[in-house]
């Protein structure tokens, strides 16, 4: 599956059962709209209304993998993800649609992708993604033209299409693949990885100790904690 954006001139998917699960599924746009930037307000790393320079700006001399949430500048997106690869920062659209948020796709690819029910959880698949894949050997490849996600050492991963250096556009996809645990990206081509925000300030340590909890269990409310405690830390369920 395919998935290309573009924010000239720099224009740069663990927990699946909430997806399903998850009570906002009944709601109207506009609820979960609000409960999606709810969550996106609790991470940290959501910049509001940053242009494609600013964040170019703030991902300079990042490592690779570092990204951030911004608003878009299209008026048909909500966000954008904006990130570093070994070429530079690069940015990747979110779609709204029918209640679930997805990377920005090619038409006819749109029902292959992903969807979630918040942009945070959308994040954190990606982020998962790339944490397995960069462990088992393998990386997020993107080829100028189009690109194709593999399976390193059975991890997927992600593609992602840029046209130069400073990348104008974007695409992710995935295909099953019987490679090695080690891939080398074809010539021309770059990884695409989401392994750290950028916070706006520095997190709390209470979020950060949160965060941290949720990446050991997902049974809150099973922990030895004050009720005070879990309502606190199932404020916000992810892991990123």
């Amino acid at each position: 599956m395919t998935c290309q954006s573009s924010e000239a001139p720099d224009a740069i998917q663990q927990h699946e059962g909430r997806v399903d699960g998850d009570p906002r599924a009944g709601d109207s746009d506009e609820s979960r709209i609000a409960l999606a930037m709810k969550d996106l307000k609790n991470t940290g790393w959501y910049w509001g209304s940053l242009t494609a320079n600013e964040a170019k700006e703030i991902l300079h001399d990042s490592p690779e993998g570092t990204f951030l949430v911004r608003d878009s500048s299209q008026r048909d997106y909500l966000f954008t993800i904006s990130a570093m690869t070994s070429a530079g920062p690069t940015n990747l659209r979110i779609e709204y649609r029918d209640g679930k948020f997805k990377l920005d796709s090619v038409v006819l690819i749109k029902p292959k992708l992903r969807q979630f029910d918040s942009v945070v959880h959308l994040v954190e698949h990606y982020v998962q993604l790339s944490r397995a894949s960069s462990k088992a050997g393998g990386g997020a490849s993107s080829k100028a033209g189009g690109g194709a996600s593999s399976k390193a050492g059975g991890v997927d991963t992600l593609n992602h299409q840029t046209s130069s250096a400073s990348t104008s556009s974007a695409s992710t996809s995935s295909s099953s693949s019987s490679s090695t645990a080690t891939t080398t990206p074809p010539s021309g081509t770059v990884q695409l990885l989401l392994t750290k925000p950028v916070y706006t300030a520095t997190p709390s340590l209470q979020h950060l100790c949160r965060v941290s909890i949720n990446r050991s269990t997902s049974r809150v409310r099973d922990l030895p904690l004050p009720n005070r405690l879990k309502d606190y830390l199932t404020d916000y369920v992810y892991n990123v």
